[in-house]
């Protein structure tokens, strides 16, 4: 492989890692997403559903259920034997005049064999060097995901967030990892210094399911908590 390379219930919650977070780290991120290597498009199928993670500089979906899926320490699919396979697809290159074969790269779309099987899909280079981001292919059911965010150009700031839903249907959800725009024009300096919060938004084929923020509050700080994603569209 090439090198370069989302709570039914209420439940949510951050393990994010000790310590000041930068405002550096939280300015890169819409950076980050303006730069990302265009990736393929997730077509599910029939009777599938793919998870994916996006908007920093890379995600990891560590874990869903009891099933650990890629590493932390090498980034890399824990069990190879999940892997999809990739295959050379000979396509039409669709020119006028032209009689030639185009060779693309594309995963092995075999449905999953049970109801349990998990497929980890090359998705993108990642923009952080040497990584690859991945998405999942599962059955629908209620399934707990845990995600590593990477908010920086930096492999030791990991932001840790985990969801329980019910992805009962059939299609693509993705969780997306972003900086609210806070309204600045309102308070004093200090009082619009602190980072703008980190939020996930869940998404079933690109429409918001549901949506968590940082929280600054001293009783609940650091903690990602569910707001009501149509109030605040």
């Amino acid at each position: 492989m090439n090198n370069k390379r989302l709570i039914g219930l209420t439940v949510c919650t951050s393990l994010a890692l000790s310590g000041c977070q930068a405002l550096t780290g939280y300015n890169q991120i819409d950076d980050a997403d303006d730069i990302r290597s265009s990736a393929q498009t997730l077509e599910p199928v029939a009777g599938e559903i793919n998870i994916a993670c996006k908007g920093t500089y890379h995600c990891e979906i560590v874990q869903i259920d009891k099933t650990p899926i890629v590493s932390a320490d090498s980034h890399e699919p824990i069990d190879p034997t999940m892997l999809t396979a990739m295959r050379s697809v000979d396509t039409d290159t669709k020119k006028p005049f032209s009689n030639r074969i185009q060779t693309t790269i594309e995963p092995d779309i075999t449905p999953l064999a049970s109801k349990t099987a998990i497929k980890i899909v090359p998705l993108s280079v990642s923009n952080i060097e040497g990584l690859t981001n991945y998405y999942l292919r599962i059955k629908p059911g209620k399934h707990e995901v845990q995600v590593n965010f990477y908010p920086e150009n930096n492999i030791g700031y990991i932001e840790r967030f985990a969801v329980i839903h019910e992805f009962t249907q059939s299609g693509s959800y993705e969780l997306r990892a972003y900086r609210k725009k806070l309204n600045t024009t309102k308070g004093s300096l200090l009082e619009n210094a602190p980072p703008s919060p980190l939020c996930v938004d869940l998404t079933f084929n690109s429409r918001l399911q549901r949506r968590f923020c940082k929280q600054a509050d001293s009783a609940r700080q650091g903690e990602f908590v569910e707001s009501n994603a149509l109030e605040t569209l």
